[in-house]
């Protein structure tokens, strides 16, 4: 996946809004991101994303643990803006569709952004923003992952 971002990742505002173990928003601040926000709501998921981020002395990186619709509340009213978005949500509940509908409804995504969705491969084709451009489609086994790129005027 970073292969094919490539240098987007470079000075990038990353927005992890499923972050896990914190693998993709570690790994961009690893590849030049300037900064990444870490949302998870799982308490031992959070604890093992707290003793990574402590492990790889990350800096750049911050962690809130709230789920996602809480996340772009309280991001909204910062004013945050990203450059780069991760969905990886758990599998097989539909969720990134959501996830992209209510970030679309917002501010945080800065024209020209990139957003990266990762969901099974067996999921059917959801419904994502009319504003994001699909530039990359793979599989790999049972994970499909989808690049986009939020256009920069309306279409």
């Amino acid at each position: 996946m970073f292969d094919i971002l490539g240098e987007r990742t470079v000075g990038a505002r990353v927005l992890d809004l499923f972050a896990g173990t914190g693998a993709l928003g570690l790994e961009a601040l690893s590849r030049g991101a300037d900064a990444a926000v870490l949302v998870e709501s799982a308490l031992p998921a959070f604890a093992v994303l707290r003793g990574n981020v402590a492990e790889l002395e990350a800096g750049g990186a911050e962690l809130i643990r709230t789920d996602w619709r809480s996340a772009l509340r309280v991001l909204r009213a910062r004013g945050s803006r990203f450059d780069l978005l991760f969905l990886d949500p758990p599998y097989g509940k539909g969720v990134a569709a959501r996830a992209a509908a209510g970030v679309a409804g917002t501010d945080l995504l800065d024209p020209g952004g990139t957003v990266v969705v990762e969901e099974a491969s067996k999921a059917g084709d959801a419904r994502f923003p009319a504003d994001w451009r699909l530039i990359d489609d793979r599989r790999y086994g049972d994970t499909r992952v989808m690049i986009f790129r939020v256009r920069e005027e309306p279409a």
